[in-house]
């Protein structure tokens, strides 16, 4: 029997330990838990950040007809700009990527517009008009390009790919006026004869004139072949 109500020091040092034991397993595993929430932090930030990113780019990929993202050449630019001498008006380019063409028609002196569907794209866009000073004249819209009607404009600049040319010939056929010009780029309108064609391989530029097209304007001698090398 212990004395005077003491505790013996078995006791004692099981008591001590009891207290001290958990305590430091209470510390250990709240370091676990702190370093596994900041660890399951940082990847799904990661992944929330690659998704927000990659999806603007992967999402025309799922669509039956991709329009790719394909930066335009120096070349294929300049090929662009020499079809618009002597036009007037305004000008949009379908799939506009990162602006290039527009931001080139706007320095011609034309109100431009570019249609593209990756946010991205659009947002770098409008910063490189800014920087080039022709925020103005150069604007980019966040849309799908089967949504938009292009009646309103009298150029149209096109870099397509084979799978969607027949079905926006169709759309354009219906909805330009007639001094309308179409102007593809890397591949031609199947059905249709050009009017004009600059350039040579990836850089070849076909211009189709709405006008004659729809057989409004009398075929002259430069129209013999109905194609006038640029």
């Amino acid at each position: 029997m212990a004395r005077g109500g003491g505790t013996s020091p078995e006791i004692l040092e099981e008591t001590q330990l009891g207290c001290v034991l958990p305590t430091s397993l209470g510390t250990n595993s709240l370091k676990k838990s702190s370093w596994g929430f900041l660890f399951t932090g940082i990847v799904g930030g990661t992944l929330v950040a690659v998704y927000a990113v990659a999806t603007p780019f992967l999402t025309p990929a799922l669509r039956k007809v991709c329009l790719p993202f394909v930066p335009a050449t120096t070349k294929q630019i300049a090929n662009v700009v020499k079809m618009l001498h002597c036009r007037r008006g305004s000008l949009v380019d379908i799939g506009s990527g990162d602006g290039r063409i527009v931001i080139a028609a706007a320095k011609e002196g034309f109100t431009a517009v570019g249609y593209e569907l990756n946010p991205w794209l659009v947002w770098y866009s409008r910063y490189r008009a800014w920087r080039e000073g022709v925020q103005d004249s150069a604007k980019f819209y966040i849309s799908d390009l089967w949504k938009v009607t292009f009646s309103q404009y009298s150029n149209v600049v096109i870099f397509g790919v084979p799978q969607m040319m027949l079905r926006l010939k169709e759309k354009l056929a219906l909805e330009l006026e007639d001094d309308a010009r179409v102007i593809a780029c890397r591949f031609p309108f199947p059905g249709w004869t050009p009017d004009h064609v600059t350039g040579e391989g990836v850089d070849t530029v076909w211009a189709y004139d709405i006008s004659t097209l729809r057989g409004k304007r009398p075929q002259g001698p430069a129209h013999t072949q109905s194609v006038t090398q640029v």
